[in-house]
């Protein structure tokens, strides 16, 4: 019963493929905005990935805007939920558009006997995949910061400030962060308060995350999920927020 409510739980968040759809199978009133939030909940992630593959700015603005283009004009079809993660939709994608840009600047690598030929896609393959995964990682990982900093922002609860202190000195110890609390928020804070708020705001940005990677999921299994954040290197992040979705036994 447990498992149940909590599949039910997190199949009410929207995932990304319902707005693909939109996107590309609704009406023009529908469709265009819809087009519009894609590109804008995705261009960072996409830009970033760019730069680290083709590491040269206008080149990497070039192919965005290609990108760009065909998601505006609807052109980006093919995208089904029952072929594997969106993620995997958008690097494919993109995959192409940075083939069909290396064809027409002459980039792509000469021809190299069989086996040369070979090794060298290979690991060319490889590396694009690790620097896209690590993109991907990278804009989940600021987006829940910043949904983070608008939950301080609207509640007054120091969330964000204090995680946020304490992930950029790991080395401070909970007496240390109160003691340099007081110059940024103009309060003043005792050791076992701030361990208190860092509790709260793990658990928050834990669930805040992991809702980030169950959207580009169609109502995956908790074991799914669970795989999801393994293979993006997020599993340490969301542990806290994936017990409590897990089936009690």
């Amino acid at each position: 019963m447990q498992l149940e409510n909590s599949n039910h739980r997190l199949s009410l968040i929207p995932t990304q493929w319902s707005l693909v759809w939109r996107a590309h199978e609704g009406p023009g009133e529908v469709a265009n905005p819809a087009r519009q939030e894609l590109l804008e909940r995705y261009s960072c992630a996409v830009q970033r990935y760019l730069r680290k593959v083709l590491r040269n700015l206008d080149e990497a603005n070039e192919v965005f805007q290609e990108f760009a283009v065909q998601l505006l004009h609807g052109d980006l079809r093919g995208a089904d939920p029952k072929r594997g993660r969106f993620r995997n939709f958008v690097k494919g994608t993109l995959f192409h558009l940075i083939a069909d840009h290396r064809k027409h600047k002459r980039r792509w690598p000469r021809p190299l006997p069989a086996d040369g030929a070979k090794l060298v896609a290979n690991s060319e393959d490889l590396q694009s995949d690790v620097q896209f995964v690590e993109s991907w990682c990278d804009e989940l990982l600021a987006r829940a910061w910043a949904v983070l900093s608008d939950v301080e922002a609207k509640t007054g609860q120091p969330l964000y400030t204090v995680l946020r202190f304490r992930a950029d000195h790991p080395e401070m110890r909970s007496p240390q962060i109160a003691e340099q609390l007081v110059s940024q928020l103009g309060r003043s804070f005792t050791a076992p308060a701030v361990r208190q708020i860092l509790h709260r705001a793990r658990g928050k940005f834990a669930a805040i995350l992991l809702k980030e990677v169950r959207q580009s999921l169609e109502n995956p299994t908790i074991e799914q999920l669970e795989q999801e954040l393994v293979e993006l290197n997020l599993l340490d992040y969301c542990r806290p927020a994936l017990k409590q979705h897990a089936p009690k036994v």
